[in-house]
This record gives structure tokens, sequence and C-alpha cells, in this order.
């Protein structure tokens, strides 16, 4: 969907059309949810803090959230897409992954399928969305930013090595302003760069990530179309008024563990056999610096008190100065372990 929450604010109010508007509460402490494009080309992104999106427009309509409506417009947009096809992948409220091999409508292509779903988008619910139509989730992924806002692009098979060629790896999913400077240093700016570099010597530098991203540069994803996405994680993090010292958190990090606790037993309801055994604590200073702590213990946490005890007591393994202040703290529980006894690992809270 092209800047959705925005979008449907300017649907929802005439008045908001045309102008810059930013999804987000004000305040010192506030970040941006979403920006229409009326405003981004004054530079303001999502996730921005809101401020420094005031002060790169300060003509910006500041409009506050409303999950509710941008739920219910979601899961209208679900809806067209299960006219086409059971397996949907969603990433979030405005972004899904469809697998259109077997099609519940024969529309003779993929391509065909995409101009389906995005004029139904359109007519039924007022708003434009792009897509991005390709071999692989990667591929799709990249194609759908190709021709924003309100269109779609086409990668076949057969055009995807010189597409990726002059890609900067940049555009490749987790590569991050630090990825790409290590990347730059070793005069790797390129996915072609990447080829040349080769699958092994990325491997010994960056571990299996570098391997990774060799496939990336030659447009290789072998990832499958999720239909249920099992649960990860469970957390829940809060932004202070007021920065505040280590010390002071123990509050916080109890209320917060009772939110995470809960949403737990939600996940348990629903899957009774998955037991998640580590408590992660995560923490971000008052200039922005994220870092988190975990624990696995020789027994899975039992209580809301238990997850508690053990986030606060991660604090002690933090290591930052004394006088260090903090703008957020966050509470998880991940490592969850499946029916076959595997254990899903990953970063509670992977930026």
């Amino acid at each position: 969907m092209d800047a959705f929450y925005a979008s449907v604010e300017q649907r929802d109010d005439t008045s908001l059309r045309g102008k810059p508007v930013v999804v987000a509460w004000r305040g010192a402490r506030s970040v941006v949810c979403a920006a229409s494009y009326e405003a981004r080309v004054f530079g303001v992104r999502s996730a921005m803090p809101a401020v420094r999106a005031e002060r790169l427009c300060p003509d910006a309509v500041f409009v506050p959230p409303d999950f509710v409506r941008y739920k219910a417009v979601s899961k209208q947009v679900r809806g067209i897409f299960e006219r086409h096809t059971d397996l949907i992948e969603p990433l979030s409220l405005d972004e899904a992954y469809l697998d259109v091999t077997v099609p519940k409508q024969d529309m003779g292509s993929a391509t065909a399928i995409a101009v389906s779903v995005r004029d139904a988008i359109r007519e039924e619910t007022q708003l434009t969305a792009s897509a991005g139509i390709a071999p692989n989730k990667f591929l799709a992924k990249i194609a759908s930013d190709w021709n924003k806002p309100d269109g779609q692009f086409v990668l076949k098979p057969a055009m995807v090595d010189a597409f990726l060629a002059p890609l900067g790896v940049g555009k490749l999913p987790g590569v991050g302003k630090v990825m790409e400077a290590k990347l730059a240093k070793l005069g790797i700016a390129t996915c072609n760069d990447l080829r040349l570099h080769g699958a092994e010597a990325l491997e010994q530098r960056f571990g299996r990530w570098g391997r990774r991203l060799h496939e990336l540069s030659l447009g290789i994803d072998e990832r499958a179309v999720q239909a249920e996405r099992l649960t990860l994680q469970v957390s829940a993090e809060d932004t202070f008024p007021e920065d505040l010292p280590l010390e002071a958190l123990d509050e916080h990090i109890r209320r917060l563990a009772a939110k995470a606790w809960a949403g737990y037993l939600r996940e348990r309801e629903r899957h009774p056999e998955r037991i998640a055994r580590t408590v992660v604590l995560k923490l971000k200073t008052s200039d922005f610096r994220t870092l988190t702590r975990s624990l696995t213990a020789s027994g899975p946490p039992t209580s809301e008190a238990t997850v508690a005890d053990h986030a606060c007591d991660l604090r002690g393994r933090v290591g930052l100065p004394a006088g260090t202040l903090y703008r957020l703290v966050g509470v998880g529980l991940s490592g969850f372990s499946e029916p076959d006894g595997n254990r899903v690992m990953d970063d509670l809270f992977a930026s």
C-alpha cells in the first residue's frame, strides 16, 4: 500500500488531501508512523523523530494514528487477496507476499493478477497500492518499490541478472548504513561487486550472512511464501517522557514484563506446544544507541514475575557508564521450542 496510514487519513478527511500529512503523536518522544508523499518531498520518513519531521516540514499536518481504522482497511485488502490465492504472507498491515503460482482465477499471468488486485483495491478502498511481480520473494520486494506510488514492475527471470548487477547493495534486505559502510571499505557498492568478491570470501568476512549476500546478488531466494507465520517473539516496549538512569527502570521493566507475559499466554492458547525459553531486555540510550541483553535459563520462565526478575537482573550486564541515561526500555520472550524439540532462534529486537 502507498503511504498507507497517511493515505487512509487523506481519504477520510478531504481537507488533508494535497497537504503534507504526518501520522504521529506530537511530542519530543514521538516517531513518525507514516508520511504522505507531499511530506516525503521534504525528507520526512517513517520512524523519524517527530520533532525532526516538524523541522523538515514546518507546514506538515500532524494526525495521531488510528490503528483500529488501519486494521479494518488492511482486513478489507486481505479479502481482495484471498479472491486470488490462499498463499498470503502478511509482513505488516500494509504489505504482503502473494504466491500466485496456482491462482484461484485463471487470468493468464501474475502480471494480470497484480493489475486485478490493484484495481480492486482502488475501487473498493479508494486507496492505491504498488506491486512487484518476480520469481521469488526477495526480487518481488525490490520490484514493488520500483514504480511507487500506484505502479507495478515486472521482473522476469531473464531480466534478473542484468537488473541486479548495477543495483546498490543498500537496496538489499538487511543491509543498513553500517553494513553498507563495511562493504564500501572492501570496494563493494553494487550487486556485481558482491558477485566478483565471491561467496567464500564474503562468508569468511561476514559468516553465513556473507554467503547470503552473495546469493541475493545473484537473485537466489528459496524462501517459500508462508501462509501462517509462527510468532518468533513476544515483546512490549515504551519510550519515556524523560530520559532515566538504569536504576530507575525497575517499575517500567516490571510493567512491560506483564504486557509481554500476557501476549505470551495468548500465543500459548493458539500454540500450547510452543514454549519460550529466553528473556530479552532492550534499551535505547539518550543518544539513540540500542542494545539488548538476553538470558536463557535452565528452565523456561513460568510466570510474569520470573520474566520481570530476569529482565531486571539483565541490567547488570549492560556495561555502560553509571551516568548513562535511557529513553526506551523493552522486555520480550523468544527462543521458542517447536514440537520437534528444535528452537527458533532470532534476535528479538533486530532493527
